[in-house]
């Protein structure tokens, strides 16, 4: 589902990382040294140690001193990283892992559309606007259309001015484009998702931080029954936290 980096080190960390969140190299797998490494794939030992140190930066193995390096259990993966997002999804993710993200999106998404409801400025208005004509024009199936649904949604979350809710904003984002994209390339979904989201701008529209944060929970629903693997209790869940 992603492209892989054209840079050497990119490459290995791309490869192991792959490999890793797929359960090829489960937890406590040693990894190749660098000398073997190095000479069994024809790279330089730099290149693979680079991808090591980004491997662990993601917490997916641990570089032991004068000892091997080891892939390390999940628990201790960073899983809103970019890299490890794209790297679950290319994998082919596991029900438990797609159902955490709606669960995360529904935990977060809706308190912050309460707030953005109440604190967006006109401009960011008029921009949350504008990605959704984007969105319509375009559809999610294209590019151009699913970039125009994330921005729609970043909008929403810069408009809390809650700089912590920021920090996660990207991931949050990202984690949008990819269960999108798995709904749609994946699982050949063609709802139309277009009334959800006007719902939400409508309700931000009137600054109704209870009509949004509804607005969007539905929203959040919806796109879970889209990749097919969503239960009516999860939609029951949902509305006990709005209530």
């Amino acid at each position: 589902m992603s492209d892989r980096p054209t840079g050497i080190g990119s490459g290995i960390a791309h490869d192991l990382g792959v490999a890793i969140v797929s359960g090829r190299l489960p937890p406590g797998t040693p990894l190749l040294s660098e000398e073997r490494f190095s000479a069994e794939n024809n790279v330089s030992r730099g290149a693979y140690r680079e991808a090591l140190r980004v491997l662990a930066a993601k917490g997916l193995v641990q570089n032991r001193v004068k000892s091997s390096t080891l892939v390390t259990e999940r628990s201790r993966w960073s899983m809103l990283d970019l890299d490890v997002l794209g790297w679950m999804f290319e994998s082919g993710p596991d029900t438990a892992f797609i159902r955490g993200i709606f669960e995360l999106r529904s935990i977060v998404e809706p308190s912050a559309a309460a707030l953005a409801a109440v604190r967006r400025t006109s401009r960011q208005l008029a921009q949350m606007g504008h990605a959704l004509e984007e969105m319509g024009r375009y559809g999610l199936l294209s590019t151009r259309g699913r970039a125009a649904d994330k921005a729609f949604h970043l909008l929403i979350l810069e408009a809390t001015r809650n700089e912590p809710l920021l920090t996660l904003s990207t991931s949050i984002a990202a984690a949008i484009e990819w269960t999108t994209r798995f709904a749609r390339d994946e699982r050949k979904q063609t709802r139309d998702p277009m009334p959800d989201h006007q719902a939400v701008y409508g309700a931000f529209v009137s600054g109704d931080g209870a009509a949004a944060a509804a607005a969007m929970a539905t929203l959040i629903d919806n796109a879970f029954a889209d990749t097919g693997i969503y239960d009516p209790e999860d939609q029951a869940a949902s509305s006990r936290r709005l209530t």
